[in-house]
C-alpha cells in the first residue's frame, strides 16, 4: 500500500505540478519544505547531523536555520524536476551558468571520453539537461527504486532530458555498458557522494571516514577517459564548475590508485559542499560511524 501511495504522489507531481503557473508552484513547495521542517522528522534529522560534520562550529540555530534552507533547497529540486520536461531548449539553456565547461569540451574533443562525477547537490538533472542540450547525450546510472513502477517513471523521465539510464544493481552489467561508451568517446555522468553497494572505496570526508563508490575511478583507470569533478549551487538561477581533471597516480596498484583517485574526488566535491552546505541534499546516512550505529541498533 505505501509503496503505491508513493507511486501515485509522484505521477500526481508530474502531471498536476507541471501545469500550475510558475508563481503557484514555488509557493506550494515553499510551504512543503517549510512543513517537513516544522515537523522535524527523520529526513530533516539526518540533514542536520550531516550538516553538523559540514560546518562543525556552527551553533544550533545556525544549523537549524541551514536545515529550513537545505529542505527549501531540496523542494526546489523536486519542483525544478517536476516541471523540467515542459522547458523548452532555450529555457534549460538559459536555467544554468557551469564555469569551466571548456574543460568538457575539450575532453569530449579529443575522442578519450569523458566521466563527471557530481555529489548531491542542487539540481543535477538540470545539469544533465543542460549538457545534453549542448550536444552530449550521455550514459548514467539510477538507484533502483521501489516500486518497479516508480523506478520505471524516474527512467522515462530521465531518458526524456537526453540521458541512458542504467539500473545500478550492483553487479557487472552497468560498469560494462559504461566501459563500452566511454571507449567510444561518449560522456559518462555519476552522482557520486554516496557508496550504494557497501564495498565502496573509504575516503576521509569532513575529518572522518566515509565510502564513495569506485566505479569514477575504476573507470577512468580502465578507460583513459578523464574523471571531472562538478560541483552546483543554487541561486536566482542554477550554478556550477567544473573542476580539473582528477590526476591519475604515476605509481601504485590498481587499488592504491583507485583510493587516491576518489579521495581526491572526495576533496573536490567537500569544497563545493563547505561553499554551499544549504544546496547539499544528503538526507540519509552517510559516514561510517552511523552506518555502524544504524547497523548495530537497527535503527537504518
Amino acid at each position: 500500500m505505501r509503496e503505491r501511495l508513493t507511486d501515485t504522489a509522484y505521477a500526481l507531481g508530474w502531471t498536476a505540478v507541471k501545469r500550475m503557473p510558475e508563481s503557484a508552484a514555488e509557493r506550494l513547495f515553499t510551504r512543503i519544505a517549510d512543513n517537513v521542517w516544522s515537523r522535524r522528522g527523520r529526513s530533516v534529522l539526518r540533514l542536520e547531523a550531516n550538516l553538523r560534520r559540514v560546518v562543525p562550529a556552527a551553533p544550533p540555530s545556525a544549523i537549524s536555520e541551514l536545515s529550513q534552507a537545505g529542505m527549501r533547497s531540496y523542494m526546489r529540486y523536486w519542483r525544478e524536476s517536476f516541471r523540467l520536461p515542459t522547458w523548452d531548449s532555450e529555457r534549460v539553456r538559459a536555467s544554468f551558468d557551469p564555469k569551466d565547461v571548456h574543460r568538457v569540451d575539450e575532453g569530449m574533443a579529443s575522442g578519450q571520453g569523458v566521466i563527471l562525477a557530481l555529489p548531491h547537490l542542487a539540481n543535477w538533472d538540470l545539469a544533465g539537461a543542460w549538457i545534453a542540450e549542448r550536444g552530449y547525450p550521455f550514459t548514467t546510472v539510477a538507484e533502483r527504486l521501489r516500486p518497479e513502477k516508480l523506478f520505471d517513471r524516474f527512467v522515462a523521465y530521465r531518458e526524456s532530458l537526453g540521458m541512458e539510464v542504467l539500473a545500478h544493481t550492483g553487479g557487472q552489467g552497468p560498469f560494462d555498458t559504461m566501459v563500452r561508451r566511454l571507449r567510444a568517446g561518449r560522456l559518462v555522468c555519476l552522482v557520486a557522494d554516496r557508496d550504494l553497494s557497501r564495498s565502496g572505496v573509504e575516503v576521509r570526508f569532513f575529518g572522518e571516514a566515509a565510502r564513495m563508490p569506485a566505479g569514477p575511478a575504476l573507470l577512468a583507470l580502465q578507460t583513459g577517459a578523464l574523471l571531472l569533478p562538478v560541483t552546483l549551487w543554487y541561486g536566482d538561477i542554477l550554478h556550477g564548475q567544473v573542476h580539473p581533471p582528477v590526476p591519475v597516480p604515476a605509481h601504485g596498484t590498481r587499488t592504491e590508485k583507485v583510493a587516491a583517485m576518489t579521495q581526491s574526488m572526495a576533496d573536490v566535491f567537500a569544497q563545493g559542499i563547505a561553499e554551499h552546505p544549504e544546496d547539499w541534499h544528503m538526507l540519509q546516512r552517510l559516514w561510517l560511524a552511523d552506518l555502524d550505529r544504524s547497523a548495530d541498533g537497527g535503527r537504518r
